[in-house]
């Protein structure tokens, strides 16, 4: 090997590792027990929209990304404490949680209804709910809407995750739940196991009802001293919604649009 050719070898080698040792590395939490949001696959993958939407979100941002698995409970102390940059699952805009975190732009609007039996007829009221047994996930907004809502009328029991619940549906352990709508729908409603079940009572926000109705939905979060990780991170959402590959990733796992923004990208039915 002559010595331009060993210099150029050289060059090469250093610049490469210098790009490699300059990547960003971010840290993201997802719950990964949220299907079709977040899953793990049979091989031990993460997947699912929101992982599968991050992944080319750290593309183009030009980020060495890692998605851990925690519990939906555990994500936003993991943020506060500096072990995530950010939450990539969907998180509702509370007052508390807008008070701790900045939120970046809405990446689902998912409304919550009521998950009951069938052949019921509830009243969603202090009275028509006297005794019902709810089961809901711990640390959700659905849990603090029931709470303020109805109180000791219900009884309440808080899981980890949704198929915690939808196991204790089934086994008549718990009596409803309230939840997003596209997801019990695509989970337990429009399956066999689900004919004995229904939404009820609505559409429901259960996030900061101070929200414009236009400018409802969920999104992912970073601790409030980082607002330009959220600027890159809206800056790379955006241009994946207009390229329509948020719509192609989405499709995957759910046949509906989950934001309107997707409008340009749908075929009308």
């Amino acid at each position: 090997m002559n010595p331009s050719t060993i210099g150029f070898a050289l060059f090469a080698s250093l610049f490469f590792s210098t790009t490699v040792a300059s990547a960003e590395q971010l840290v993201f939490g997802n719950e990964g027990s949220y299907p079709p949001f977040s899953l793990v696959d049979a091989s031990g993958k993460l997947t699912g929209v929101e992982p599968e939407l991050a992944r080319e979100m750290c593309k183009r941002m030009k980020a060495d990304c890692e998605i851990v698995v925690m519990d939906f409970k555990a994500l936003i102390p993991a943020l506060l404490a500096k072990k995530l940059d950010g939450v990539t699952t969907q998180i509702k805009p509370l007052p508390e949680r807008k008070e701790k975190a900045l939120f970046g732009m809405p990446i689902v609007y998912n409304p919550d209804s009521y998950i009951v039996r069938a052949d019921s007829h509830y009243q969603f009221t202090k009275t028509g709910l006297q005794g019902v047994r709810f089961g809901i996930q711990r640390g959700s907004a659905q849990s603090r809407y029931l709470t303020e809502h109805f109180g000791d009328a219900i009884q309440l029991t808080n899981y980890d995750n949704p198929d915690q619940i939808r196991l204790d549906l089934l086994a008549g352990r718990i009596d409803a739940t309230l939840g997003p709508k596209i997801n019990w729908t695509l989970e337990l409603i429009s399956k066999p196991e689900g004919k004995d079940w229904k939404l009820d009572g609505g559409e429901l926000w259960t996030g900061d009802p101070s929200i414009p109705e236009a400018e409802r939905g969920s999104s992912w979060i970073v601790r409030k001293d980082n607002p330009e990780l959220v600027k890159r991170m809206n800056e790379a959402l955006a241009s994946m919604l207009a390229d329509c590959t948020f719509t192609h990733i989405r499709e995957r796992f759910i046949p509906v649009a989950i934001v309107p923004a997707e409008s340009a990208c749908t075929k009308p039915s």
